[in-house]
């Protein structure tokens, strides 16, 4: 079957190179391209496409947001379809994220020819209802599988360090030390076990741009956790819950409503 597609990337060379492999792979029709998140949102709206090729880090509006905007819009107006998604980005940092927002898939720049025709075909899938979305957890597996896989399977994983200050000091810490990060009045707190000190970020969605995704969740609005230094999850009222961390103070973090799914399938409550 012909789907519809939008490609929205900043990026004049990569929207012609992801439009030859479309092309070539036959059965899409690309009825709109776009430089920013801006004009994605708009995009969709007026053509309704099967799916969006989204780059992540664009002026304005990154894919993440563009996501975030459409999911507002359709809570508003449930009859509006949503695309599915195909994030397409140089950093495979994003991955783990792409697939927090139920992304069909994830494709590396430079775009590969075989993965192209695998995204077009998970896209067709779960269009026919053949391949239905898979939990949040699945997906991350699958997608940690693919990049190595498309890496070779030799890149090592590690963690780079942050800059943060402290008094007068800017230290660089490794990133497993930060046990959460809470934004307060604009400023953003860096807590680890024997400090706390900083961030130059001035939000949380660009300190979270810096960390590792698999290793950070973004428990609720104002807190970002390192799962590995959660000591306890704590039962709250009303079916919420709060996360005790294993800093100095065994700070207790609140977790939103709208994360408690996902914290459930963290540690399988």
């Amino acid at each position: 079957m012909t789907i519809s597609a939008l490609i929205i990337d900043d990026e004049q060379l990569a929207r012609d190179e992801l439009k030859y492999l479309l092309d070539e792979a036959g059965g899409v029709d690309v009825v709109a391209q776009g430089a920013n998140g801006i004009e994605a949102v708009d995009l969709i709206e007026e053509h309704h496409p099967d799916v969006v090729f989204l780059d992540v880090q664009m002026p304005g509006l990154d894919g993440f947001a563009v996501i975030k905007r459409l999911m507002e819009r359709h809570a508003k107006n449930a009859a509006e379809p949503l695309p599915q998604v195909v994030f397409a980005t140089a950093y495979d940092q994003y991955a783990v994220r792409a697939f927090d927002v139920n992304a069909v898939d994830y494709l590396l720049k430079p775009f590969d020819r075989v993965r192209v025709q695998q995204a077009l075909d998970r896209v067709r899938g779960r269009i026919a209802g053949s391949s239905p979305g898979a939990s949040p957890q699945t997906q991350i597996g699958e997608l940690l599988r693919l990049l190595n896989r498309e890496q070779g399977g030799t890149r090592a994983q590690q963690s780079a360090r942050l800059i943060v200050q402290a008094q007068s000091r800017l230290l660089l810490v490794d990133q497993a030390e930060i046990c959460y990060a809470a934004i307060d009045e604009g400023v953003i707190r860096v807590v680890t076990q024997s400090f706390e000190g900083q961030s130059k970020c001035r939000t949380l969605e660009e300190l979270l741009d810096q960390l590792e995704p698999a290793m950070f969740w973004r428990a609720h609005r104002g807190f970002v956790v390192n799962i590995n230094h959660i000591r306890e999850v704590v039962p709250w009222f009303k079916s919420t819950y709060q996360l005790r961390m294993n800093d100095k103070k065994q700070t207790e973090i609140p977790v939103s409503r709208g994360q408690t799914k996902r914290l459930r399938e963290l540690f399988n409550l």
